[in-house]
This record gives C-alpha cells, structure tokens and sequence, in this order.
C-alpha cells in the first residue's frame, strides 16, 4: 500500500492507495497538541496500522530545481528545507510528517511530489520579475497537482484553452494552454494573487514595507498570511460565513485575474472549477461566469480536487 500525505498549516489528510485505487483515508482536521507529527501517528492509527511499501508527501514548494516527483534524499530534504521561507504556512508541515515517518518506519522509501512542479512550463516573461537579477526571485505558482489531475481527467475532452480555478482557503488561478501551465496567480510564495481565507493577495509593495515598518518582517508576514483575506473581512476564513462586501472583493479578484489569464490564451475554451469554494458555492461560479459570458461560449466543469490521488499516481509511474 501507498500512503499519500497531504499536511496542511492545521491538517493532515492520510489516503492509502493500491495503484489509483484509494482504498482508505483519514483526515486530522485539527491538529493535537503534539502537532503534525502527532496528527500522523493518530491517522495511521485510525488507518489499522497497514502494511506500507512506500509513502508519498504533497510539498508545496520545491523552489528552482525540484520540478518533479522524486525519492526524498537527504539533499531532496535540504532543498525542501530551504524553500520553507516561501511557504511558510506549508513546508514546515510537509517536513514534520516526512521526519515522523522516517522515524516510525526508517526503511520506507519516500517520496516528494511539489505543487510548483506543473507551473515549470511557464515562460521566462511570466515568471520573471523586473528587479536586478542577483536578487534570484521569481514567480513559481501553486496548486500544480490540483491543475495536473485536471488536465489528467478531462483528457480526451481537454480544450485547447483551459482557465483553471483552485478556489479554496489558498485561491489560484492558471492559465493552462494546451495541456501546460503558462501563467498563474500566485508567485514568488503562495500569498500573491487571488484574495484567500487569510492571505491578503497581491498587494502593492510598498504597502507591505509599510507594514513592515510598523509591525517588522515577521508581524508584516504573519498579518499578510494569517490574519488577513476573508479573516479581516469576515471574522472567519470559511466563505460560508462572508460578508456580502468580502464575497464581493473575492469575486472581483476572480475576474479581475482571470483577463489577464484569458488574454495570455487568447480566448478561452474552458472553465475548470476545484477547491472547497470552486466545488460548492453554485453562487459565486454562477457570477464568475456570468461575467465571462461576453467572451462568448464556453464549457463549464466542475472537478473536486483529486491531489491525493495525482500524488499516487506520480508515485506509482517511478515505483
């Protein structure tokens, strides 16, 4: 059996796979006092301790060289080590379950698949910023594996032009033009772009440094990523309990993105929806939509997130 981990800031989610067959599953959705490492050993627990031949982490960012699914090494731990400054909400995460399990089962291959991954296509006018280049920034995009299991499940219906929309508490957009990544919303780090449940979203830089002045580096980081998005507008991060002014913002950024991710196409053959907010709030589909609509026709999908099993089935292809 394959166990795929997926750790969240305040979660982990444990599937077991037999190829890309998932056979069980078991999701922490709040963490215990022993944190993530904890969390896991609850969930392999709940899970009937099975026999393991290999298990398998979602990573959220592999910064430059890490742009496919691969063995964790010590020198693959290293570099996932050194990207924890870019998503500081995740890769901490996905680094206490690698460490837990080397620890419960020191034989077991494991294996690393990156949500950046997908977004290596994008081209360099995309993912460069207009700063000197010594500075060694530039854009990397999220929720690959969320867009890779759409490109994978649409196959035979895939359309030349697809607008992807992950739309959950981490919100992206993608432009995916004949099967590849060639644009997103998110950046450098997953906080640019969309509005989410605590991220702020793009942001003039300038006012960052200003928060920066009044609160330091990590007061400015931990308002921007923590208590920011639907959280300062709403009082909660969870959509279902927005503000009408909040639901508003959030679908602007919607189609204010999605132009420049359209243009960057062409035109647009497709919407594809996923994410707890892009799978269940018929409302604000309904309004993106509708403001697309003088784009002319186009087909509408619905594919809940399957990063679990994108993950096994990556795995499964190097196994």
């Amino acid at each position: 059996m394959l166990l795929v981990v997926n750790a969240g800031s305040s979660s982990v989610k444990l599937a077991l796979f037999d190829g890309g067959d998932m056979v069980a599953a078991h999701n922490v959705a709040q963490l215990p006092a022993g944190g993530h490492a904890e969390a896991l050993a609850q969930g392999l627990a709940s899970l009937g301790a099975p026999p393991l031949t290999a298990a398998a982490h979602r990573v959220v960012h592999g910064g430059d060289g890490l742009t496919a699914t691969q063995a964790i090494t010590p020198a693959i731990h290293a570099q996932i080590t050194a990207a924890v400054p870019l998503a500081p909400l995740h890769n901490p995460a996905g680094l206490a379950c690698i460490d837990a399990i080397a620890r419960l089962h020191p034989d077991l291959p494991q294996y690393a698949a990156f949500d950046t991954a997908f977004h290596a296509t994008i081209p360099p006018q995309e993912y460069s910023y207009a700063i000197p280049a010594d500075q060694g920034l530039r854009r990397y995009g999220f929720h690959g594996l969320s867009y890779a299991s759409m490109v994978r499940r649409l196959h035979a219906k895939l359309p030349r032009r697809l607008l992807g929309m992950h739309l959950g508490n981490g919100a992206s957009l993608c432009a995916i033009l004949d099967g590849r990544s060639i644009a997103t919303t998110m950046g450098h780090s997953p906080q640019d772009g969309l509005m989410m449940g605590t991220r702020a979203g793009a942001i003039d830089s300038a006012a960052v440094l200003t928060l920066a002045r009044r609160h330091g580096i990590d007061g400015a980081e931990a308002l921007l990523n923590r208590q920011s998005g639907l959280l300062a507008l709403s009082g909660s991060n969870d959509m279902r309990h927005a503000t009408p002014h909040a639901r508003a913002m959030f679908t602007h950024a919607v189609i204010r993105h999605a132009g420049a991710m359209i243009a960057l196409m062409g035109g647009l053959d497709a919407v594809a929806f996923s994410g707890g907010i892009g799978e269940n709030d018929a409302q604000l589909r309904e309004a993106i939509t509708a403001a697309l609509a003088f784009l002319g026709p186009f087909d509408t999908h619905i594919l809940p997130a399957e990063e679990e099993r994108q993950i096994a089935l990556d795995v499964a292809a190097l196994m």
